[in-house]
């Protein structure tokens, strides 16, 4: 875990790519050279091959198109083919210091008074008139439950007397999740049907969701995996993670209360989950990096689950920001709203834990996995990070701007997922946005 600041990260370096620059010291864009994300795209409303390419400012670079002419060195050409696949999982499994060289690469092409800055304009397309594919093959899908916030403000409204049980402060809590519903931002959610059982029924019925939430959590992306038997030690935890995208694992919460006991949540969950098309690498996160402690008086974590780097670096200082828009504040040309901030330091699970707690058992991480880090709620009102959490169960709705109130979501509703991160003496990066709708339900 140890750090690796290098010349990508100096926050005095400017591109040529106008819009990646900050203006009078406020960021233009979530993608200045700094950040450099990866993603799956092609030109919108075309029958064009999907391709990997990279974020910068208000465009993409197609990566394709650079190796195509010739721009980049031949050491870093079998990482640039493998980033401009259809898939980025080959690129994902190469080892981080493969990766680092081709980043750095990249910068060089980018920044102000690069040589090839004509023959690399050329490989620019606008993010406008682009859409995107799921980044990776993502073959393995675990969800986690790593902030104590949320996990007592959600056991307080079922288990008054004991929110929090005894297992969490010594392992992290998760499940294993549907892969094949995930889905990129932009792609509409529709209200799940399922059995719901009211608490003075006799028996459930088979109706519409009526408890519609979001979920406020990143994604984790598994670089290079390791073999079957073979923990991963907590020291080289962050050396198997690619990267960092905004997750938004849909929950239907009256479906859940029904079927969760005793083994957790299946179709209130499994319906979809949304992701954002940037993946943020773990290397342009670096300057962010930021100690990581438990609060006084709770158990240390086992020996497999800590180092002596954690308390230094453990955790990363990423800002979540979910807004809503409903369909009423769309038709009169309304912003969405925001109703939720929240950080994840304020995790008591760092993402280093989740890899070694996964791997414990001996189990082999695939690249292209996705870890989601559970629901990112912090201390505070505005930080609770789902509305089964903000309204109390949907007991006390909010309240939007225009007088509309909302316990769960309704059929039009947009929920827009932003993040990024900000810090003195280092440049903004952000993550883009993580889109989605909320369609009615399907008619038999």
């Amino acid at each position: 875990m140890q750090q690796r600041l290098d010349k990508t990260h100096d926050a005095h370096l400017r591109s040529w790519v106008e819009s990646a620059n900050p203006v009078a010291g406020v960021a233009a864009s979530d993608f200045p050279i700094q950040n450099l994300p990866h993603g799956v795209f092609r030109r919108a409303g075309t029958q064009e091959a999907w391709r990997g390419g990279v974020a910068i400012g208000d465009y993409v670079m197609d990566l394709a198109a650079v190796l195509a002419a010739g721009l980049l060195p031949a050491m870093v050409e079998d990482a640039a083919r493998k980033a401009a696949a259809a898939t980025l999982n080959d690129l994902m499994a190469l080892p981080a210091p493969q990766r680092r060289a081709l980043r750095a690469a990249l910068s060089d092409l980018l920044v102000e008074g690069a040589v090839q800055r004509e023959r690399t304009a050329r490989c620019l397309l606008l993010l406008a008139d682009v859409e995107h594919a799921l980044p990776a093959r993502i073959e393995n899908f675990s969800d986690y439950y790593s902030s104590i916030h949320h996990a007592i403000n959600v056991g307080a409204l079922f288990r008054p007397d004991n929110p929090v049980l005894p297992n969490y402060r010594w392992l992290p809590v998760g499940y294993t999740g549907r892969v094949s519903s995930i889905r990129v931002s932009g792609v509409d959610v529709t209200r799940p049907k399922g059995q719901l059982k009211a608490p003075d029924a006799p028996t459930p019925t088979y109706e519409p969701c009526k408890r519609l939430d979001y979920e406020v959590e990143l994604g984790m992306l598994i670089g290079t995996g390791n073999a079957l038997g073979t923990p991963i030690d907590i020291r080289e935890a962050d050396e198997h993670v690619f990267g960092v995208c905004l997750l938004n694992d849909w929950s239907a919460r009256d479906i859940q209360t029904w079927e969760y006991q005793p083994l957790g949540p299946m179709l209130s969950k499994s319906f979809m989950t949304s992701i954002s098309p940037w993946v943020v690498t773990l290397d342009a996160l670096e300057p962010y990096r930021t100690g990581f402690a438990r609060p006084d008086g709770d158990p240390a974590p086992l020996p497999h689950l800590w180092c002596e780097t954690m308390s230094e670096r453990g955790s990363i200082d990423i800002r979540l920001q979910m807004y809503l828009q409903t369909s009423r504040m769309r038709e009169a040309g309304e912003a969405p709203h925001l109703i939720s901030d929240s950080r994840f330091t304020d995790a008591y699970w760092a993402m280093a834990q989740l890899v070694a707690h996964q791997t414990s058992n001996g189990t082999n991480l695939c690249p292209g996995d996705l870890m989601g880090s559970g629901t990112l709620s912090g201390p505070e009102p505005l930080s609770r990070a789902c509305l089964l959490e903000m309204t109390q169960g949907g007991k006390n709705p909010i309240t939007l701007p225009n007088g509309e109130q909302r316990g769960f979501l309704a059929d039009g509703d947009t929920v827009l997922m932003r993040g990024y991160c900000q810090k003195e003496g280092a440049v903004r990066i952000g993550f883009g946005e993580c889109r989605t709708t909320v369609l009615p339900v399907m008619q038999p």
